[in-house]
């Protein structure tokens, strides 16, 4: 009979830590790819939970049985809170593909996007991919590991959690991704209205010169020039976002508990 509770609570310790390394797999950037193949990421999900078990001491709620469903989603809510606390930061280097793509003239190309499953245009893609190198480089997937971890010592797996608190500061950091698109991607924005100012008042000045066919292609390559010019910017800008958004998994985790 010892043996059987000791195989429940073993059984039960290793499903609320599985969930919430599931959350952070299936949210956190790179890691929860839709491109990256299911087995590895299940196999990495496992040996992550396999790992985190001997260091960590689940709280066992008296009324367990009647909110089994309420602590299960927890732990997974918890998990994928982590991961898209980061995630935030590719979308808003996808906001600014966007609005670069609509400005330089690429928006009516499109591309299919293997990590969105969707097609999406070119400059999107691009500003995506890079945002993912420079996490790579910088080891934010190394932070998001260690984050995990400490959220264990901090918020033991079976803990009661307060969602509301969390899922507000959450949905405002969303806000946020509009503004920071719109900042990577300000020095071209401000570069084609400059051309488009220009060209206006060219195109008042002789209405016979072919704007239209002037703009597009000198927009362009001004473009190109731009975004050559700003890489060299991207790597400091995201490891900032990337810090700021470890931060604020850390203030979502003060606020759950």
């Amino acid at each position: 009979m010892a043996e059987t509770l000791h195989l429940e609570t073993l059984i039960s310790a290793l499903l609320f830590i599985g969930l919430r390394v599931s959350g952070l797999m299936l949210f956190a950037p790179f890691l929860g790819n839709a491109g990256t193949p299911i087995p590895p990421r299940i196999a990495l999900t496992v040996a992550i939970t396999a790992l985190l078990y001997p260091v960590c001491e689940p709280a066992w709620p008296s009324n367990l049985e009647q909110n089994w469903l309420a602590i299960v989603g927890g732990e997974f809510f918890l998990g994928a809170l982590l991961g898209l606390a980061v995630q935030l930061v590719l979308e808003a280097a996808q906001m600014a593909g966007q609005i670069i793509g609509i400005q330089a003239g690429y928006s009516l190309v499109t591309l299919f996007d293997p990590q969105t499953q969707a097609d999406t245009t070119v400059m999107s893609t691009f500003s995506q991919l890079v945002a993912t190198l420079i996490f790579l480089r910088l080891d934010v997937h190394h932070w998001l590991l260690r984050g995990l971890a400490a959220s264990f010592n901090y918020v033991p797996p079976g803990t009661q959690l307060s969602h509301g608190p969390a899922g507000t500061q959450l949905l405002h950091a969303a806000g946020g991704v509009w503004l920071a698109g719109l900042q990577i991607a300000a020095p071209i924005l401000v570069a084609t209205m400059l051309v488009d100012i220009t060209l206006g008042f060219l195109a008042k000045a002789s209405p016979q010169m072919p704007v239209l066919f002037v703009g597009l292609p000198l927009k362009t390559v001004l473009s190109l020039l731009m975004l050559g010019g700003t890489l060299t910017l991207w790597p400091g800008f995201f490891e900032q976002r990337f810090a700021s958004g470890i931060s604020l998994g850390e203030r979502c985790l003060h606020l759950v508990h």
